[in-house]
C-alpha cells in the first residue's frame, strides 16, 4: 500500500464510477478494478452491442469478461476502513467554475456548503466545523454558498452592512447611519427583514387567498362553461332533430301528394283511353254502314233496293263520351292551390314564430353579457377607437391622436361647412363602427355627453333632432361634475342616482341588444343598462356643452 504524507494513498482502491471505495473490487482484463456491481450494471447497458470496454481505458472485450471478486484489495479496502480514513472526495465534490469555491482549501478547492455573513467567507463541510464547536462562531450567520458576499460589503467604510435606512431605501453599515445618514430612520437590516417578512407574509397570505377564490372561479366559469356547451349542443340537436322531423313529414306528405296525383293520373287516363277505343270501334262501324248505305243508293232498281234495305242492320246506339265545351281541361290545378295555402300558412307561422326564437337565443346571450363582472374581463372586447374630424363642430379641436375633444377659444364661423359636421350640437362621432361587443372609456371634464348613435342621426335642423338622447337614433349618458347625471333616448330623460367618476366605461353588446355604463373601479360599478334592439351599426359619441377649454377623451386602452 503506497504511503502519502503519511496517510494511505487511496485513489488506486477507489471505484472510477461510483468515485467511492471498492465494494467487492474486481479487476477486468485490462487491468482497472471496479465495484462489481457498478461494473456489471456498466455492461448491462452494453449486452445490446455485445462488445464491453473499460469506462476507463475503453479497452473492448469479446465476449463478456467473468467477474471475480479480487481478494487482495478487498482486503486493502477493510485496512483502510480500519484506519478511521475515509476516501479521498470524488470530482464532483470539487468546485467547478460556476461553484462557490471553499476560501480555506489549499490547492484543489471543494465546493463550499455554507456561506457566513459574519465571515464574510465560504467553507466547505471540513472547514465549517468550527462554527459549529466553537462558541466564538455561534452567533454568525449562516447561508446557502453565495458568490455575492462582497455585496454585504460599504464600499466606503469597508464594513459589513448590518443597518437599512428607511429614508433613502438601502442597506447601510453603521458608521453610515452616523455619518452621511445621520437623522435618517434607519433600523438593524434584521429588524427591516422580519418586518417586511411579515409583510411577506400577508400578501402571500392574501395571494393565496386569492389564488384559492380565482380556482373557485375558474372551476365555476368552467361548470358554466361545460353547462352552456352541454345546453348548446342538447338545443342543436333537438332543433335539428324538431326540423328533421318536419322536412321528412313534408317529404312523406310530398311524396303522397305525388302519388295520389299519379294513382288518379292513371285511372283518368285509363278512363279516356276506355272511351277512346270505344270511339274508335264506333267510328269503324260508322263507316262500315255509311259504305253500305252508299252502295244501297246506288241500286238503280226499285226492287232490289227495297229487298238490299231490308236486309241491313241497323244502327246500334252511339257511345256517350264528355262534351268538351262543358267539362274543364284543367283536372289538378286546385290541388296546386291545396298545397300553395299549407305552404303559405307554413311561412305565416314561421314568420310569426321565428322572432320567438331569436328573442330567446339572444335572451341567452344577453344572459352571458350580463355575468362581466371585473375591468379585466370587460378588457376582453376593448375597442380602439378614434374620433372622425369630419364630424366634429367647428368649435371643437381634436388631439391626442384624435381621441380628445376640447372646445376652443376662437370659433371658426358656421359658413359653408361640410353637410358631415353637427352644427346646433358641440358633438363628434367616432370612425369605427360597432356591430358585435365593444367597450370602450372615456375620462372627461366638466359636462359631457357619452353617447352611442347611428350613423344617419341628423347633423343640422332643430336642437332634438341632432343632440344625443333627444332622439329614437342615439342613446346618452349625460355627466356633470359633483352632480346628477341622466340617461336619455329619444327625449326621455331617467335619473340615475350617485356620483360618477372622472372615468365612465361603455360595455356594447350589438346582437343582444344590450348598452351599459360603468364607474370604472375594481368592482365596475353599473350606472345604467339599456335592453333594446339594434337596427343598425352605432358609432360612439362625445359631446360638450360649450364652455371654453372643457374636454372629453377615448382613453387608450392596453
Amino acid at each position: 500500500m503506497a504511503q502519502k504524507g503519511g496517510q494511505l494513498h487511496q485513489e488506486p482502491i477507489s471505484c472510477s464510477i461510483c468515485l467511492d471505495l471498492l465494494k467487492d473490487p474486481v479487476t477486468v482484463p485490462c487491468g482497472h478494478s471496479y465495484c462489481m456491481n457498478c461494473i456489471k450494471s456498466h455492461w448491462d447497458k452494453e449486452d445490446e452491442k455485445t462488445i464491453y470496454s473499460c469506462p476507463q481505458c475503453r479497452q473492448d472485450f469479446k465476449p463478456r469478461p467473468v467477474l471475480r471478486k479480487n481478494t487482495m484489495l478487498a482486503d486493502l479496502v477493510e485496512e483502510l476502513k480500519k484506519t478511521g480514513l475515509q476516501a479521498a472526495p470524488a470530482d464532483h465534490c470539487y468546485a467547478g467554475s460556476e461553484d462557490v469555491a471553499c476560501d480555506f482549501c489549499t490547492g484543489r478547492k471543494l465546493k463550499a456548503c455554507k456561506s457566513c455573513l459574519q465571515c464574510l467567507a465560504s467553507y466547505c463541510e471540513k472547514h465549517l466545523q468550527p462554527h459549529f464547536e466553537l462558541p466564538v462562531f455561534k452567533k454568525h450567520k449562516l447561508v446557502e454558498p453565495s458568490m455575492k458576499l462582497p455585496e454585504n460589503v460599504c464600499s466606503r467604510h469597508d464594513e459589513v452592512m448590518k443597518m437599512f435606512c428607511r429614508t433613502d431605501q438601502q442597506s447601510i453599515c453603521y458608521l453610515c447611519s452616523v455619518d452621511e445618514h445621520k437623522g435618517h430612520d434607519t433600523v438593524s437590516a434584521a429588524a427591516e427583514r422580519t418586518e417586511r417578512q411579515r409583510g411577506i407574509k400577508g400578501s402571500r397570505q392574501n395571494i393565496q387567498q386569492r389564488i384559492q377564490d380565482s380556482k373557485k372561479v375558474k372551476k365555476l366559469l368552467q361548470q358554466e362553461m361545460e353547462a352552456i356547451n352541454r345546453s348548446a349542443n342538447k338545443t342543436v340537436g333537438n332543433s335539428e332533430k324538431i326540423f328533421s322531423e318536419l322536412i321528412r313529414l313534408m317529404e312523406k306528405r310530398r311524396s303522397d301528394v305525388k302519388q295520389q296525383v299519379r294513382s288518379q293520373q292513371q285511372t283518368e287516363v285509363s278512363r279516356v283511353r276506355e272511351l277512346q277505343e270505344k270511339l274508335e270501334q264506333e267510328i269503324t262501324e260508322l263507316k262500315r254502314k255509311d259504305a253500305e248505305l252508299e252502295k244501297l243508293s246506288s241500286i238503280k232498281e226499285d226492287t232490289q233496293f227495297l229487298d238490299k234495305y231490308s236486309s241491313l242492320s241497323r244502327l246500334t246506339a252511339s257511345t256517350e263520351f264528355p262534351d268538351a265545351k262543358i267539362r274543364p281541361l284543367t283536372y289538378f290545378e286546385d290541388v296546386t292551390a291545396a298545397v300553395s295555402e299549407v305552404r303559405d300558412k307554413l311561412q305565416d307561422v314561421l314568420t310569426e314564430k321565428w322572432p320567438k326564437i331569436v328573442r330567446t337565443v339572444t335572451e341567452v346571450d344577453a344572459l352571458l353579457s350580463q355575468q362581466l363582472r371585473t375591468r379585466e374581463e370587460f378588457l376582453k372586447y376593448a375597442s380602439p377607437l378614434t374620433l372622425d374630424p369630419c364630424t366634429a363642430h367647428p368649435w371643437i379641436i381634436l388631439s391626442n391622436g384624435n381621441r380628445k375633444i376640447t372646445t376652443q377659444e376662437y370659433r371658426k364661423p358656421l359658413f359653408f361647412q361640410p353637410l358631415t359636421r353637427f352644427i346646433p350640437t358641440f358633438q363628434v362621432l367616432s370612425r369605427e363602427s360597432l356591430t358585435g361587443r365593444s367597450y370602450w372609456e372615456v375620462e372627461w371634464d366638466a359636462l359631457v355627453s357619452i353617447a352611442v348613435a347611428y350613423k344617419n342621426i341628423s347633423r343640422s335642423g332643430s336642437y332634438d333632432e341632432c343632440a344625443f338622447g333627444r332622439n329614437e337614433k342615439s342613446w346618452s349618458l349625460d355627466c356633470i361634475l359633483n352632480s346628477k347625471h341622466d340617461f336619455r333616448h329619444n327625449n326621455v330623460t331617467t335619473p340615475i342616482p350617485g356620483k360618477t367618476s372622472y372615468k365612465v366605461g361603455v360595455f356594447l353588446d350589438h346582437k343582444a341588444g344590450i348598452l351599459s355604463f360603468y364607474n370604472v373601479d375594481e368592482n365596475m360599478t353599473l350606472l345604467h343598462r339599456v335592453e333594446t334592439t339594434f337596427t343598425q351599426p352605432l358609432y360612439a359619441g362625445l359631446g360638450l356643452h360649450f364652455s371654453r377649454g372643457d374636454n372629453a377623451e377615448l382613453c387608450e386602452l392596453k
